[in-house]
């Protein structure tokens, strides 16, 4: 490879890493033309790049969510899930300041103190170039079939007044409406009153934000919602019970329903959270498990009561890329202490290794700033689901394969979760000459692979391969790519 192709490949990850730290500020998102991505205002491609904050309202000062928000802006994440009536009973337990969100409970007197202290969030967020993702209420509060603190107070008249409230407010605020927390939608009754808050909210923010809906694991939202008007995404949440989780296949099947609407998976296996945690936890017990298994400050100290081992950064690249090249428009990081904001010696939700500060930094939240760059590096709005680019056996374990090209032929992505060998069908991409590269999603780093003539097909293969040896491969037109 001569020194003009290195210095070409060097620029077009140089110009994504500029745009990591050069946010659009834009307050309103769209769905593209084609209905497979979402865009700011003005047409530029957005990655939805999530993190699940669900307590972020409830448990933090606001000091301490500046310092959260900062630290996800810098690693390059857009959007920040968080909820305004949050799930560790967030209608009676008050915030940080002492305030519940509804006076008597009821959701037609909010307590304009407690959504004074989410307006500082949001416009935080907002000077950071973030949205947020902005659930009205966990679900809980519905009616459900897994009750939890609730208490239920919502009906279809007061959740419409209630979401013309959130929508009146933040009119003009970086926010995307996420419908559900983490229930599905078992009755007409549920129905009705999720779509009288989506109706609220449509008349509140006139129209200005996008609507989803979060699930609970292992659904999608496109199972209720796909075909009402007024709902803009799907969100599907793949759950927390397996190493290399077929999140693809979530994503196969939402990308095949018309008309045509973007997909994230909202919820994929948090970092540090035990696998099928649920089957270990006794939720009548604050601790959640025996006493033994946690030191003073109720952090894990017994690592081996949870047998089944603890998701990884490793576990969430594989689910990050596996989903984006599957036709997703983007993907959501969690983390075990974030998501609950867990502070040493306090409440516990689900054990955790780590205190939410601790886990700012963690090696997964760190790895998502790599996929921007990657994504960013192309123009992933071009980007179309193409596993028969993959020559040969590919099975559906651990050696899995996704691969996506783009739209005018101008690229080619592959991940290698092993990485393993690959065998590419050249001619899917354009032009007579291809420049291979290889992006090392653990470091951002690339790395040339050579020039290849573009017929018949090429073994690639990573310079290491196995467990947390994850590898992408990109495949330009060399034509093209000399003209980014």
């Amino acid at each position: 490879m001569n020194q003009l192709t290195i210095l070409i490949i060097s620029v077009a990850f140089f110009a994504a890493s500029c745009q990591e730290k050069g946010a659009d500020k834009h307050n309103h998102l769209k769905v593209s033309d084609n209905g497979r991505f979402l865009e700011y205002g003005n047409g530029r491609p957005f990655l939805y790049l999530g993190c699940t904050a669900w307590e972020l309202f409830h448990k933090l000062k606001r000091e301490e969510a500046a310092e959260y928000l900062s630290n996800r802006a810098e690693k390059g994440f857009t959007v920040i899930q968080a909820v305004v009536l949050a799930e560790n009973d967030g209608l009676r337990t008050p915030n940080a300041y002492g305030e519940v969100p509804f006076i008597d409970l009821n959701p037609e007197k909010p307590n304009e103190k407690y959504f004074e202290h989410v307006d500082n969030i949001v416009d935080k967020a907002g000077e950071l170039g973030l949205f947020i993702g902005m659930l009205p209420t966990w679900g809980d509060k519905v009616p459900n079939e897994n009750m939890a603190a609730g208490p239920v107070v919502f009906n279809v008249e007061n959740a419409r007044k209630y979401g013309e409230f959130l929508g009146k407010r933040y009119k003009d605020k970086p926010v995307i409406w996420v419908l559900g927390g983490d229930r599905n939608v078992h009755n007409d009754t549920v129905f009705n009153i999720w779509k009288a808050m989506a109706e609220g909210l449509r008349s509140g923010d006139g129209g200005n934000h996008l609507i989803s809906m979060h699930p609970r694991g292992e659904k999608s939202s496109s199972e209720w919602f796909h075909n009402e008007h007024w709902f803009d995404f799907n969100m599907y949440q793949s759950g927390h019970a397996n190493h290399f989780n077929k999140v693809y296949e979530f994503a196969e099947h939402d990308y095949m329903l018309h008309p045509a609407k973007p997909f994230v998976d909202g919820e994929p296996a948090y970092e540090d959270i035990p696998l099928k945690f649920w089957e270990y936890c006794n939720w009548s017990d604050q601790l959640r498990v025996p006493a033994s298994v946690l030191d003073e400050n109720k952090l894990i100290k017994e690592k081996s009561y949870f047998n089944k081992g603890y998701f990884t950064a490793y576990d969430v690249r594989i689910h990050a890329y596996w989903n984006i090249l599957s036709g997703a428009a983007g993907y959501t990081y969690g983390n075990n202490a974030i998501w609950q904001m867990f502070k040493r010696g306090g409440d516990i939700a689900i054990p955790c290794l780590f205190d939410w500060r601790e886990s700012m930094d963690r090696p997964g939240a760190d790895d998502m700033r790599h996929v921007r760059k990657l994504f960013e590096s192309r123009i992933f709005s071009k980007l179309i689901p193409d596993q028969s680019a993959i020559y040969g056996n590919n099975p559906k374990d651990s050696t899995h394969i996704r691969a996506a090209i783009a739209n005018d032929g101008s690229f080619l992505i592959a991940f290698l979760s092993v990485g393993q060998p690959v065998a590419v069908v050249m001619n899917k991409i354009t032009g007579t000459k291809v420049i291979a590269t290889w992006f090392n999603p653990r470091e951002g780093k690339t790395k040339p692979a050579g020039e290849y003539p573009n017929t018949g097909f090429q073994i690639f293969t990573p310079p290491t391969s196995g467990f947390d040896n994850d590898w992408v491969l990109l495949l330009d037109d060399a034509e093209k790519l000399a003209h980014l």
